[in-house]
């Protein structure tokens, strides 16, 4: 039986990214239209879940106590719509810190897989806005999804082989939500 899960990177495909990083919860500007589609996804009975880099934990522009109020805030965004996420993941190393964890490489994802008691990733989906999250989609065996939002028309840009491909290319969270809970996609 596939799972139905749909895994999410955060900055740019929840909430607004920047290339300076998202330091404190000022600068944590969710997308309305993704928050109302992760409420939809779990309300069509679809667990969601969050796969994200946090490299500037490592980088020392914040720390874990802070990254806990941008995830409670999102958390508390998404009950309020309806919504529910099955669990959070982050890697707060570095690229040069040789972990396991950080996408491209898939170990959030089989972190998420654990946590959720789940056998396999199989039928589930990884979404985000980078190359690096359509890889760590790819080596955990979901299905990807490219969202243009944060830097997803960039990711487009310099990869447009995505476009050609099995990914699913969206103009957001909320039209992806949209195809996969549309009758034609199942």
């Amino acid at each position: 039986m596939s799972a139905k899960l749909v895994i999410l990177d955060r900055d740019g495909v929840i909430n607004q990214d920047s290339d300076d990083y998202v330091k404190s919860l000022d600068e944590w500007i969710a997308y309305p239209a993704a928050i109302e589609a992760i409420a939809r996804l779990h309300r069509a009975g679809w667990q969601v879940a969050v796969a994200t880099n946090q490299s500037g934990i490592a980088r020392g522009y914040y720390d874990e106590n802070v990254l806990a109020g941008m995830h409670q805030h999102m958390l508390s965004l998404v009950h309020a719509a309806g919504g529910e996420l099955a669990h959070i993941a982050y890697c707060p190393h570095g690229p040069d810190d040789d972990c396991q964890c950080r996408k491209p490489l898939p170990g959030m994802l089989h972190e998420i897989r654990q946590a959720l008691d789940l056998p396999s990733l199989e039928g589930s989906w990884m979404v985000g806005d980078s190359l690096r999250d359509i890889q760590a989609g790819e080596a955990a065996g979901c299905h990807q999804a490219l969202v243009l939002t944060g830097k997803g028309e960039r990711t487009l840009e310099k990869h447009p082989e995505i476009a050609t491909s099995s990914v699913g290319v969206f103009p957001d969270l909320a039209a992806f939500a949209d195809w996969l809970l549309s009758p034609s996609s199942a």
